[in-house]
């Protein structure tokens, strides 16, 4: 039996998603948004636990990310709900930066 393992993807160069900004991405069907703040990088699943609406185009403070539609909010470092009326944690991906590039991880086996 194999163990599920972590594989990094470059989906971009860190050019790509100035500070402050975000980068919406598909990733195999998945939405995902990557955020820059400060320099690091974080990457959230683009839908909102509450009602599968969009959610990385939400307002961002400082990682609070808030939900457009109803308000839920998320912690973008680890995916925690931090507000309702979401109760169910979003998936996050780990990211990492090899160079100029910025890797995305996804399970795999």
């Amino acid at each position: 039996m194999s163990e599920d393992k972590i594989t990094f993807y470059t989906v971009c160069q860190i050019t790509d998603i100035p500070d402050g900004e975000r980068l919406f991405l598909d990733i195999s069907g998945i939405p995902v948004v990557i955020f820059n703040i400060n320099g690091q990088f974080y990457a959230i699943k683009d839908e909102c636990t509450h009602d599968n609406g969009p959610l990385g185009e939400g307002d961002l403070d400082g990682f609070s990310l808030s939900c457009p539609r109803h308000g839920a909010c998320f912690d973008v470092r680890n995916g925690k709900v931090t507000c309702p009326p979401a109760v169910e944690d979003t998936r996050i991906f780990p990211v990492k930066v090899e160079g100029q590039e910025i890797q995305l991880g996804l399970m795999g086996s």
